[in-house]
């Protein structure tokens, strides 16, 4: 099986060498890390030990995003969206190329920025919490385009020596842990009234807060963890770390979780079936045990990291077909789920392993689609699209790559 997933994920890679070709399939939001160039990159990135064709289109790719960046009026920060996207993919993606010091320059200047961004999105919030107010969005806190996955590639750029970035950490990991540690009655402080749910998002008068890592605690959870482990701390953060995790323990469903909790439910205890997704990366086991495993390392408390464990492991119960996913990608997919499991979960692991390799076709522009409510589509980038589905099955294949500072699957949070 790993030899059909490396042949696979090349296979995927060559479909994806030219930047003209990413573009014409995401013409809006081309330069980002969720569905563009700067996810495109970061798998040539990964490859770039293999043949030399990948490191010259990971250094395309990323002049392309910077490219169609300057272009385009998005100026979010959030590592998943353009410009924050092409600098998490610059800071991570670099160290595997087989002189990271080409792209030194560059990465020192995005890391620089990127600290800023956090440091002004981390006013803005705790101006909100000292003023008694409730999150406005996730996308304040959240691992897409918040603070959670702001942070984490911030504490990957401090790893790699750009000094600058501290305070851009500071001001996250004390914002996430002011966060956690404000309550709002009985709400917790990610809770989201109506009026802060996007468009789209299933939103009761009572409001939510949502426990996925794509969008709910347990991405500020799993960077608060990491960086706990790493040395890097703030006041009251080994609280918050605990009282994240208790709150998702408290609220399990069985061996997963609902996609968010809604105000009624904060105030009567008691849960209430739920509709969504609870075995993807997104939102569910995968991702949520994975949080909590990272928790019970930073906290040093075995029963934690082995209630995360479980999670994953619990997955291996059933038929990789009998999971509540949606196709092959890291997002929504059997990917996603095969990245969780990989290094808890051999079973789990080979089983969307298999899933996914069964569904790579020749006859998809990039070898794999996305799969969303039953319609396909050829998407080219990390997170719902091929580019992430070939990262995940470079690492399952072991294919060959330097020892590096922080795994490219540090932007899921679960490294």
């Amino acid at each position: 099986m790993s030899a059909v997933s490396s042949q696979q994920t090349l296979a995927t890679a060559e479909r994806l060498l030219d930047p003209a070709d990413v573009l014409a399939a995401i013409p809006a939001g081309g330069a980002s890390l969720a569905r563009g160039l700067a996810g495109t990159a970061l798998l040539h990135a990964r490859l770039s030990h293999t043949d030399p064709i990948f490191e010259a289109a990971a250094v395309r790719h990323w002049s392309a995003a910077a490219a169609h960046a300057r272009q385009r009026s998005d100026s979010s920060a959030g590592i998943y969206h353009s410009p924050g996207g092409l600098a998490a993919s610059l800071i991570i993606g670099s160290a595997y190329l087989p002189d990271p010091g080409s792209q030194r320059a560059v990465t020192t200047r995005a890391a620089r920025w990127l600290s800023a961004q956090a440091l002004d999105l981390a006013r803005g919030h705790r101006q909100r919490l000292h003023a008694g107010a409730a999150c406005r969005s996730w996308a304040e806190y959240d691992t897409i385009s918040g603070l959670a996955g702001i942070g984490r590639v911030l504490l990957a750029a401090l790893t790699s020596g750009h000094d600058t970035c501290e305070p851009g950490l500071t001001a996250a990991l004390g914002t996430l842990t002011a966060m956690i540690l404000t309550r709002h009655g009985n709400r917790p402080g990610w809770w989201l009234p109506p009026s802060g749910h996007p468009p789209g998002a299933t939103a009761r008068p009572s409001g939510a807060a949502a426990t996925g890592m794509a969008h709910g605690i347990a991405g500020p959870l799993a960077l608060l963890s990491m960086a706990q482990s790493a040395g890097w701390s703030v006041s009251g953060q080994r609280a918050a770390i605990r009282d994240a995790a208790q709150w998702l323990l408290h609220w399990r469903a069985g061996s997963s979780w609902p996609p968010r909790v809604t105000g009624d439910e904060l105030d009567t205890g008691v849960p209430a079936p739920a509709a969504g997704r609870r075995d993807a990366w997104c939102y569910g086991a995968p991702g949520i045990g994975r949080a909590l495993s990272l928790a019970g390392g930073a906290l040093e408390d075995p029963r934690l990291a082995e209630s995360g464990a479980a999670a994953i492991t619990a997955l291996a119960s059933r038929l990789a077909e009998h999971w509540d996913v949606d196709g092959p990608t890291l997002c929504h997919g059997h990917a996603g789920v095969l990245q969780c499991a990989a290094t808890i979960q051999p079973t789990t692991a080979d089983r969307a392993a298999a899933a996914v390799n069964t569904a790579f076709s020749p006859q998809h522009a990039f070898g794999f689609q996305h799969i969303h409510k039953d319609a396909a589509a050829d998407e080219p980038g990390l997170l719902t699209g091929a580019a992430g589905v070939a990262l995940a099955l470079a690492d399952h294949g072991q294919i060959p790559a330097p020892p590096v500072p922080t795994r490219w699957d540090a932007v899921l949070l679960i490294s």
